[in-house]
């Protein structure tokens, strides 16, 4: 590969090298302004800012007058056609406008950039900079001790607390951080070694972006960096008007987080950001809204939030009825029982493996030690055993006999094993012998499904009477429920103690089970493993076990951030993962030159038999290096390691700190002492992101900061950014990786070729090998890795695409509902759609008296043709009449319904307005009473009518508000259930997007019913003054925010293979034990409806997709 992308690139060019020579030009406009920048006084230099703007404002001037037109003639209409016109005509003059403002903003470019760089100029060269001052300068001097004032003057000092760290600003921009800004306006990536100053070229695309005053987003992995990136950049912005703020600052729905978004430039979390973009879609009124329309972000450590993130979904979720009902505690005793059984069987069995094999029987010896490996793969004795000369040959050779055809023989290996694990996948499955052991004498049946169709059958063939059938029917379904419910927990228990180690995926701290980032080693707070996995862990811990809840809004991280009209990103570590970047986000990277010449040492990996050899070489040379002055940075995988390294050195009493997830809020002060002589940091490969190392003249000459890395992440992007620790700014340095056989890498993906030269050579004990096609090969394997992992997010996103799209309608239509503004438009086509299903039904069956029922049922009004009329009309013709009839009928009655409230709202007002400024004014469709909240002097000042888009705001936000939430529920259990297509070698996703549309199709004509039936029978008690309320104001929902880790499809399948469908209505699912002889795609069987009783007779495959709808079972005779 490498030889062929040689051969590419003396034919195409080097890419990197083509965009930074794509991008040199403007950086030679933007030096030509130095010169003239640098000669104008500091409030000319000031003055620049807003001349900026006045050329954006005058370039889209036009078109915002347009708009103005435009708007007002929406509001003083009544067609509703037209209104629609206008809106759709507004929508496309704003996308106009963005437009003409990028157009403007390039041009502004290279002199906005030179202002910027002098601006940072100044503030090294002087102390002080004195301005003539404005509002602005005083509103900053008023919380500000940087900004002082003399008369007429604001002093500007450069030195100022950054998040409580002093700082004197020390930064100009060199000529490779202006490439990095022009790449980041023109919405790409920018990869910046260490060092290289990725937060001050930030603020040469932040700035030009923030004078459209549209917003700029600058996003951070932690709230340490929005913190003090915000604090260490705002005097820059500030000295030219420009506001800034961090939303991690502030809670959630405060006026302050408000406050912080309407800032011209505005820092955060990604987490932050997403879940107030939730929030904001599940506001119940304009006035909790906090966030404004995604313009421009600019994503800091890009790969972690866009990579790494992406396989965890956002959620925003609230109790559910008998959430804290569960039966872990219950079977935790059992679960923990099979697994120190099967331990205990699997170490004898392994001992008799060893005796085998060295007594030459290798046929019985192999048979033995692949029935340990699939029943306890990540045994620490079997590791070391399988690294020794030619036994995993051995254990390879034995596993590929018994999957061929199609795994006929593996049962024989599996007979003894209560359960298997295929750790690649992370899958667990229980085996027939760990049945009967669970379920015990006691209830043989504790964990049999009940064959529905079956005991259907035997119910009804009693003959009993309806009552005492439908009863028994009840509990069956019910034990049906339970079962399917105890199937599941046990899979998740069992999972919990065989596949997650403490420490390793997860920590304990504070009485809770912390999720550990398996990229960064940082924990996850607020994150929880999804499907009851957490629960399970929770109880396997023997912490408090948090409730279940029900999803209310969710968001993935990558559907969240391309809804930015503009998105740009900057890290250290981005090429290996371009492909993603371009497929997904359609982001390009561009490698941005250093300013000084690398002079890292980055040496070929040093490859150990066992991993006791691997730590014992890692000691000695750390031990060597401390004592040489250098200091040390040592990077791990995992919580347990960086502490089994740290008990190492204390034994040699090397001093060292250790940097791991139950450290990490001393991250900063951890890093800062890094570069001091002899100083050992043991950190996880990620840590320090956003901190640089510095290192003193006394360190550099004695070799500059020494990466030891102690294992080969999964992915190359983490040792790149271990390794970009050292050799800052042109610092030297070294890394070097120290690898084992025995490294989860190397054995479930290194090649076997490694493993075989190891034993050809015939290396003894504490011997290593050392060459580059080594280390190429280590890379080969971390890029299977990778492609996997980039499938497992692809998939992720592919089904949240589904969600997305329904999204994106369900939360325009909210919005439509909250601001009020285009609703009326939103209503009238909600009765068009009602008023063509309707047609379309009842002109299809010919059934015009249905028509009627149905027009009295959603419209409270008669049709409006005869008989001979619905015969002799198109189905289109028909919907046009209705739609047009009831539309008038609905804004006659709004109408009355104003005329009728009025005299109470001015009763009120007059008599008694200085007592309340919101009213509460009930409505009701004859069964259902809504309270309706009303601003008291605007009902007043229009005649009602603003009661009445009151109400129609209010139904509309409670009506779509349940049925979506309903929905994201019935969806959870679509994507769980499709799984189970996978045995019909069908794909899950194809059906997932058929049934997803189906049953959104649904939801949103019931919900155009639901708001159309209580808007048209609406009517307004007849109150008196006295009745009339004061609004209080509304009581936030009690709700959580977690980030879901999400299993990858192959876990989905498995879990679904396991447990069924839970809770769901009766269904046949692949229950663990098969009482039944398999039954054929093409086989023939009966389905018996669950309702009515009748049977069908059809082939296995034609009656799949109604059994897993849940309205048939399948009968046995």
């Amino acid at each position: 590969m490498s030889l062929l992308n040689s051969v590419l690139k003396v034919f195409v060019g080097d890419k990197s090298k083509q965009d930074v020579k794509a991008i040199l030009p403007v950086v030679n406009k933007i030096k030509q302004f130095e010169s003239s920048v640098a000669e104008l006084s500091n409030d000319e230099l000031r003055a620049k800012t807003t001349a900026f703007k006045a050329k954006i404002k005058a370039d889209c001037a036009d078109y915002e007058t347009l708009i103005s037109t435009l708007q007002e003639e929406a509001n003083t209409i009544t067609d509703i056609d037209r209104k629609e016109d206008i809106y759709q005509e507004i929508d496309g003059l704003n996308d106009v406008i963005y437009e003409t403002t990028q157009s403007t903003l390039d041009e502004l470019l290279p002199e906005a950039f030179a202002v910027v760089k002098e601006t940072a100029k100044r503030f090294v060269e002087h102390t002080e900079i004195p301005v003539t001052a404005t509002a602005f300068d005083r509103e900053i001097g008023g919380t500000k001790d940087y900004v002082k004032f003399n008369g007429d003057q604001a002093i500007w000092s450069n030195s100022w607390d950054a998040a409580g760290k002093p700082i004197v600003w020390d930064m100009i921009h060199y000529d490779v951080q202006l490439i990095g800004g022009v790449a980041m306006h023109q919405g790409k990536i920018a990869e910046m070694q260490t060092g290289e100053g990725k937060t001050l070229v930030a603020t040469l695309p932040v700035y030009l972006n923030a004078l459209t005053g549209k917003g700029v987003h600058l996003v951070t992995v932690n709230d340490y960096l929005a913190k003090r990136d915000s604090a260490w950049m705002a005097p820059i912005f500030q000295f030219h008007g420009m506001s800034v703020d961090c939303i991690d600052y502030y809670k959630p729905n405060s006026a302050e987080r408000k406050k912080a978004y309407n800032a011209d430039i505005t820092y955060g979390t990604n987490n932050e950001f997403g879940f107030d973009y939730l929030r904001d879609n599940m506001a119940h009124s304009t006035s909790d809204l906090v966030q404004k329309p995604h313009h421009y972000a600019i994503v800091d450590e890009i790969d972690s939030v866009l990579v790494d993130d992406a396989r965890t979904p956002l959620i925003i979720s609230g109790p559910v009825p008998q959430g804290d009902r569960h039966e872990f505690l219950e079977l935790k005793p059992k679960i923990q029982d099979i697994v120190s059984v099967q331990r205990k069987h699997l170490t004898t069995v392994l001992a008799e493996a060893k005796k085998s094999i060295v007594a030459g029987d290798t046929k019985e010896g192999g048979f033995q030690l692949l029935r340990v490996f699939r029943g306890m793969p990540k045994n620490k004795a079997l590791i070391k055993f399988l690294s020794e000369e030619g036994n995993k040959q051995l254990l390879q050779k034995t596993e590929n006999f018994y999957m061929q055809d199609n795994n006929r023989e593996m049962p024989k290996v599996d007979a003894e094993l209560y359960y298997v694990i295929d750790e690649k996948n992370n899958q667990i499955e229980l085996s027939d012998k760990g049945v009967d052991y669970l379920s015990g004498t006691d209830d043989p049946n504790f964990f049999v499904m009940p064959e529905m169709g079956i005991e259907i059958s035997k119910i009804e063939a009693k003959n009993l009477p309806k009552e005492k059938e439908a009863h028994l029917k009840e509990a069956l379904f019910k034990d049906f429920g339970i079962k399917s419910e105890r199937i599941h927990t046990m899979s998740q228990l069992l999972k919990a103690y065989a596949l997650f180690e403490k420490d390793i995926q997860y920590v304990v701290m504070d009485n809770k089970v912390m999720i550990v980032d398996e990229q960064t080693g940082r924990i996850m707070d607020g994150r929880r493993y999804s499907d009851g996995l957490h629960q399970a862990i929770e109880a396997k811990e023997n912490v408090k076990i948090e409730s279940a809840t029900q999803t209310f809004a969710t968001v993935t991280l990558q559907n969240y951030f391309r809804m930015y009209r503009k998105l740009s990103g900057m890290t250290g570590t981005a090429v290996t993962e371009a492909g993603e970047f371009w497929e997904i986000y359609k982001l390009d990277v561009i490698e941005i030159p250093t300013n000084r010449p690398i002079a890292r040492d980055d040496r070929d990996d040093l490859v150990y038999k066992t991993k006791r050899e691997k730590y014992n070489a890692v000691i000695e040379e750390v031990t060597k290096l401390s004592k040489a002055g250098r200091p040390v940075l040592i990077g791990t995988t995992n919580v347990e390691i960086s502490e089994l390294l740290g008990k190492m050195l204390s034994i040699r009493k090397i001093p060292h700190n250790v940097l791991n997830a139950k450290l990490h809020k001393k991250e900063a002060d951890i890093v800062a002492e890094a570069g001091k002589p002899g100083q050992v940091t043991i950190a996880t490969n990620m840590a320090g992101r956003g901190t640089d190392i510095k290192l003193s003249e006394e360190v550099k000459n004695a070799g500059g900061l020494a990466i030891v890395g102690t294992e080969r992440h999964d992915s190359r992007r983490v040792d790149r950014q271990l390794r970009g620790r050292a050799g800052r700014q042109g610092d030297p340095g070294s890394s070097q990786f120290y690898v084992s056989l025995e490294d989860n890498l190397m054995r479930l993906f290194g090649s076997e070729r490694i493993a075989k030269m190891m034993d050809r050579m015939g290396l003894q004990e504490g011997e290593v090998i050392q060459h580059s096609m080594i280390s190429k090969s280590i890379e080969r394997a971390q890029k299977k890795v990778e492609e996997n992992q980039f499938g497992i997010r692809k998939r992720l996103l592919e089904y949240d695409d589904v969600m997305n799209a329904q999204r994106e309608v369900v939360y325009k239509r909210r919005f439509n509902a909250l601001d009020g503004e285009r609703l009326r438009v939103d209503l009238a086509n909600m009765v068009y759609d009602t008023a063509e299903v309707i047609t379309i039904n009842n002109k299809g069956a010919n059934d015009f008296k249905n028509l009627e029922f149905e027009l009295i049922r959603y419209f409270s009004m008669s049709a409006p043709m005869s008989k001979s009329e619905f015969e002799d009309k198109t189905e289109q013709e028909l919907a046009k009449i209705i739609y047009k009839e009831a539309f008038a009928h609905y804004e006659s009655k709004m109408e009355r319904n104003a005329d009728l409230a009025y005299p109470v709202i001015k009763n009120v007002y007059e008599n008694q307005g200085n007592k309340f400024k919101r009213i509460v004014v009930p409505f009701t469709d004859g069964n259902k009473t809504l309270q309706v909240v009303t601003d008291l002097e605007k009902s007043y000042q229009t005649n009602g009518k603003q009661l009445v888009t009151d109400f129609e705001k209010n139904i509309s936000l409670a009506i779509i508000d349940d049925a979506w939430k309903t929905h994201l529920r019935k969806m959870d259990e679509l994507k769980q259930s499709v799984q189970l297509a996978v045995h019909e070698q069908k794909d899950p996703l194809l059906i997932y997007k058929f049934e997803s549309f189906e049953l959104f199709k649904k939801m949103i004509d019931q919900v155009n019913k639901d708001v159309i039936s209580f808007l048209f029978k609406g009517e307004i008690p007849q109150e008196t003054a006295n009745t009339i309320q004061e609004a209080k104001t509304r009581g936030r929902e009690k709700v959580k925010t977690t980030k879901d880790v999400i299993p990858n499809m192959d876990e989905r399948a498995a879990q679904s293979r396991a447990t069924g469908n839970r809770q769901r209505a009766p269904q046949v699912v692949e229950t663990i034990v098969r009482e039944q002889p398999k039954i054929g795609r093409n086989d023939k069987v009966t389905i018996k409806n669950v309702m009515s009783g009748s049977s069908k007779t059809m082939k296995y495959k034609q009656a799949l997709p109604l059994i897993q709808k849940g309205e048939w079972v399948l009968t046995r005779e």
